[in-house]
């Protein structure tokens, strides 16, 4: 069975203290649940979980969803953005972990990468190259999500044009977004082999589609 690799790469930084974690483990725990009641995610789906904010952490390295168990994601109280160090983290994962085809083997499906965050980044120029290099990469899509006012679109979008804002990072409104998340990867996997790009469903009234 070919994998769908799956990355969600998660601002974890001082302003995510508090209320805002604990509202994103909840949700993340909620999709992981949605997602193991999809048979077809449950054949194809491994998931990977890496946290940023001025370190870079892989909480689960690339699982598949039958035998995956997401840990309490933590954060410190303060500290820096490092959106550009995380993206070079995942770099490095999808070259070492998604198998590309060859005329001996088929290879992975496109991989997914869902980027949240809750501020912009601190490390912007080294954010800005390796924006350009997670391009080369070949993603069946990239979301990016920006939560709260001080999130920047802009900057997200020179990474993907699909990005999402929610107005906060409170409990509610991050489930609705990860349910959303749940059904893109649904649609990933349903996509595949087709040679198309991952159509995103329509989203929920809490997430707003930046144009």
């Amino acid at each position: 069975m070919r994998r769908l690799p799956v990355y969600f790469l998660l601002d974890t930084s001082g302003s995510m203290y508090g209320e805002p974690i604990q509202a994103l483990n909840n949700a993340l725990s909620g999709m992981i649940n949605i997602l193991r009641s999809d048979a077809q995610a449950l054949d194809s789906l491994w998931i990977s979980i890496i946290t940023y904010d001025k370190e870079v952490k892989e909480i689960v390295s690339l699982t598949e969803l039958v035998n995956f168990q997401l840990p309490e994601i933590t954060c410190p109280q303060s500290g820096p953005t490092n959106t550009g160090a995380g993206l070079d983290f995942v770099i490095q994962r999808v070259e070492r972990d998604v198998v590309k085809g060859s005329a001996t083997q088929k290879g992975d499906w496109k991989p997914l990468l869902f980027l949240f965050t809750d501020g912009k980044p601190s490390d912007i120029q080294f954010y800005r190259e390796k924006v350009s290099e997670i391009k080369k990469l070949n993603f069946g899509t990239i979301v990016g999500c920006a939560a709260g006012p001080k999130a920047n679109n802009e900057i997200l979008k020179e990474l993907t044009e699909h990005v999402v804002h929610l107005d906060s990072a409170d409990s509610q409104t991050l489930k609705s977004f990860f349910r959303w998340v749940s059904e893109t990867i649904e649609q990933g996997n349903k996509s595949q082999g087709t040679g198309e790009s991952v159509l995103l469903p329509l989203p929920p009234s809490e997430i707003t589609v930046i144009i």
